[in-house]
């Protein structure tokens, strides 16, 4: 879902848009989608509305600038070197490794659980959110897998398929733990465990026939 945003070249144009940027991620997450007015934003930030409207033409529009913002500064799952002279599983440990470090930051888990929770009533709000996010993250693997698998060092499948098994299995453990806000105070000890064996697994069911 494609969402236009006006932009703003100069600085002070830009500070303030990173300004009602702050101020809607905060109301959002405080209150939700639907509880939170253009309005109420602008009245937080200083101004009139039409000042708001400028920089953004929709509710929606700001929501996506949210979303943005909050990957660009914490997304680092975007970025992450996937080298195909590297041994795979070294590869994907770091994969894992820097998802779960992503996923588990507080602005992501943030974001995950506005989606989740207002999902039946904007589900537009999710399918935003994962073209701008999740998608991207997962293409980037298929590709990676879908090389190694033409390389021999995995057998033959749906690449986009085999990246969110991985994701999913990385996923199994402390996530689901930390995306209901249940406290573990071994959070990291088990990530670490939780990244071994979805390496361990996925390798095994996308090992070779020999």
């Amino acid at each position: 879902m494609k969402i236009d945003i006006p932009e703003v070249l100069d600085a002070a144009g830009s500070k303030r848009r990173h300004i009602f940027v702050a101020a809607a991620a905060e109301a959002f997450f405080a209150n939700g989608y639907g509880e939170t007015t253009m309005s109420s934003i602008a009245a937080v930030v200083g101004g009139s509305k039409t000042t708001l409207w400028s920089y953004f033409p929709s509710k929606e529009a700001l929501f996506a600038a949210v979303v943005d913002d909050v990957i660009e500064r914490h997304g680092q799952a975007l970025s992450v070197e996937l080298p195909e002279d590297e041994d795979i599983v070294l590869v994907l440990r770091r994969f894992g490794k820097v998802l779960m470090a992503t996923l588990l930051s507080e602005p992501i888990l943030n974001l995950h659980r506005l989606v989740i929770g207002e999902a039946r009533r904007f589900p537009h709000l999710a399918e935003l959110f994962y073209e701008r996010g999740p998608r991207r993250g997962m293409a980037r693997l298929a590709i990676y897998l879908a090389r190694a698998m033409d390389k021999g060092e995995l057998r033959r499948g749906e690449p986009l398929a085999a990246a969110r098994q991985f994701a999913a299995l990385c996923q199994a453990g402390s996530y689901q733990f930390a995306i209901m806000n249940v406290c573990s105070q071994q959070r990291d000890v088990q990530t670490i465990s939780d990244i071994e064996l979805a390496v361990e697994t996925f390798c095994r069911g996308w090992a070779v026939d020999r």
